[in-house]
């Protein structure tokens, strides 16, 4: 099987209100899965900025707001859009089976 396989089941959709989201460990990464009106996202969980949690406010939009510094990031492309972050946050491929998230670790492809 390639890496390209490697789906991995997170949670159900019903698991996620809308416009919330709920952090999980995928094989030792923390990542953070979004509910934004019925489409799911995930990213890597680690403000780019200091590494600390991005998850704990509410979303705003389609913007993630670290709770420590107020850095913003937008969760559907992993964009940094305020300081003190400049690089972007991870992005993570996200499919629907059956109810269930799954997601792809796909930073060492």
């Amino acid at each position: 099987m390639s890496a390209h396989d490697d789906w991995i089941n997170v949670c159900m959709t019903t698991d996620i209100a809308a416009d919330a989201w709920r952090a999980v460990d995928v094989d030792g990464a923390d990542v953070a899965i979004f509910n934004l009106g019925g489409e799911f996202y995930a990213i890597e969980d680690v403000c780019t900025h200091d590494h600390a949690c991005l998850t704990g406010q509410p979303i705003e939009g389609c913007e993630v707001i670290c709770p420590r510094h107020g850095a913003r990031f937008n969760i559907k492309t992993g964009e940094a859009l305020t300081a003190p972050a400049y690089e972007p946050v991870h992005t993570f491929p996200v499919r629907i089976a059956d109810g269930v998230i799954q997601i792809r670790d796909d930073r060492w492809d």
